[in-house]
């Protein structure tokens, strides 16, 4: 199966009582078996590209100067702590020299639960470079996985599922910040497994309020209440998006909106009288706690270390009372939220790599990472290079796509293109408002979009190959336009690998990857 919809007719292919099919969201066709593997395979897949030689180049690279070192911190003291001015250099040190520490508390820019996920590899593998990279590399395969597995949902059709998953798993960006010590992988992780709870919800609530609207009869003006289980785990997961960067907080925003237009939709399809006022009454106001409410709670979780602990940025006094600690602490937390709110609206200092959100669909300007000239590569002269950026041959097309996205929804209201749209949207509009600005911002920046820009391709080409009972000549047609893109990419990201994973190449086999004058 690989068009949007299904070809059998349901009553062949679902099991469900007869009398619901009409209301009941439609069944996944296929194996539950072939469901996972294809996923697991593109996962594997994910797997080993990230952690082949993660731990090279052993070298504190970019941003990994402030993450690796915080989140050390979180484990020995339970808040970021000052270190000394060459802390990085005893880090690397044959032994590795542990004694970095400063007196006092470091002022932050960014909540604490990313930090905790890095701490977690530092914890198990030691303070090295495997260590504090391991955890970004598990949540990057891990997130191959998810989003084969909703965008399997979305769109019924395991091998579209795996698609997406594939794509992922071979865009440069999302392997870079999978091999790195930085932020942006675990946002755009939290924020792709918060979604894809809120697609489960959908259907398992769409299936759940149709059972009982038959089975009442329809004798509520506003419709059966219905419990939206899965939302609590979205909470959690958009909850901790935001403890990681506040970016996430458009993305609780965004999808906020949407899931009240599915849940006015479902009461509508089945047949509510006042589909309105029971989306909001019985389905808006809940989803508040769940979604906003808890997503607060998860947040203020992963300040524990800070709360509870002397010696953070502006903590001050601890008393041994857990609940006076706790309304003690808050005050102190709001001024430090003022504080970071102010450097991240007044930081415009100027940066070589820097870039705005009207340009990172283009890739006008990436990261580099990480960059030397080493010896060893069998040239006069040889480079090495982490550089940030994504798959042109997926990031370009995928321009297109959304376009044509956006206009599937505007004509045919479609969920699944509104859905990825509002991912989209939320990790790109905002960011133009900072840019007007002139606010110091980079291209990874753009990797919570990741999953979304994938998505807008997938639903592309399911709409290009069409359902297996189109005509014979589309399917073909489709089918080999499909398998020559995803041949294309793979090329694309084969050319590319070398200045993604940091290999050491000739120079002029270095040069010959800048396709632009911008991408060095």
């Amino acid at each position: 199966m690989t068009g949007l919809e299904p070809a059998a007719p349901q009553s062949q292919r679902d099991k469900r009582p007869p009398s619901l099919r009409q209301w009941l969201a439609p069944a996944i066709p296929g194996s539950r078996l072939m469901g996972w593997i294809g996923p697991l395979l593109v996962t594997l897949f994910a797997g080993v590209l990230r952690f082949y030689e993660v731990a090279k180049p052993r070298a504190v690279i970019f941003d990994e100067t402030y993450y690796a070192k915080d989140a050390y911190a979180l484990l020995k003291f339970g808040y970021e702590r000052n270190t000394v001015k060459d802390a990085d250099k005893l880090l690397l040190q044959h032994p590795p020299n542990y004694h970095i520490w400063a007196d006092g508390g470091s002022f932050v820019a960014h909540p604490p639960a990313g930090k905790w996920l890095i701490a977690i590899g530092e914890w198990t593998f030691g303070m090295n470079p495997f260590g504090w990279r391991f955890s970004a590399a598990l949540i990057g395969t891990l997130s191959v996985l998810i989003l084969a597995r909703v965008a399997r949902r979305m769109t019924r059709s395991t091998l579209l599922g795996s698609a997406a998953g594939l794509l992922l798993a071979v865009d440069g960006m999302h392997l870079v910040t999978s091999r790195t010590a930085i932020l942006d992988i675990f946002v755009m992780f939290w924020i792709l497994a918060g979604f894809a709870c809120l697609v489960i919800d959908r259907d398992k609530t769409r299936d759940a309020l149709a059972a009982k609207v038959q089975a009442t009869g329809n004798d509520s003006a506003l419709g059966p209440f219905v419990m939206h289980w899965w939302r609590l785990a979205a909470g959690l997961c958009l909850g901790t998006a935001v403890a990681t960067k506040w970016t996430g907080i458009y993305y609780i925003a965004a999808f906020g909106l949407m899931v009240v237009i599915w849940d006015i939709g479902a009461r509508r399809a089945a047949g509510v009288r006042q589909p309105y006022a029971g989306g909001f009454v019985l389905d808006a106001i809940p989803a508040f706690f769940s979604m906003v409410v808890l997503s607060g709670v998860t947040y203020l979780a992963w300040w524990s270390g800070w709360i509870f602990n002397a010696g953070g940025w502006g903590r001050g006094k601890v008393s041994g009372n857990p609940i006076t600690a706790f309304v003690q602490a808050m005050p102190r937390l709001w001024e430090y939220h003022q504080q970071m709110w102010h450097f991240h609206t007044t930081l415009t200092v100027k940066h070589d790599y820097q870039s705005w959100p009207w340009n990172w669909m283009v890739l006008k300007r990436p990261v580099a990472f990480f960059y030397t000239e080493p010896s060893g590569c069998g040239a006069s002269k040889c480079s090495r290079e982490v550089l940030g950026i994504g798959t042109p041959a997926i990031w370009w097309v995928s321009i297109i796509t959304l376009l044509v996205v956006a206009g599937w929804w505007l004509v045919q209201r479609d969920w699944r293109a509104g859905a990825t749209l509002a991912g989209f949207l939320a990790g790109w509009l905002p960011w133009f408002y900072f840019g007007f600005d002139h606010r110091t911002m980079f291209l990874f920046y753009a990797t919570p979009m990741l999953p979304f820009m994938v998505l807008s391709i997938v639903l592309v080409i399911g709409m290009i190959v069409g359902p297996a009972d189109a005509l014979p000549a589309r399917r073909v047609f489709g089918a080999a336009a499909a398998g020559a893109y995803v041949l294309i990419v793979l090329a694309n990201f084969y050319y590319l690998y070398p200045v993604l994973a940091g290999q050491i190449i000739p120079y002029d086999a270095w040069h010959a990857r800048m396709w632009f004058d911008s991408w060095i």
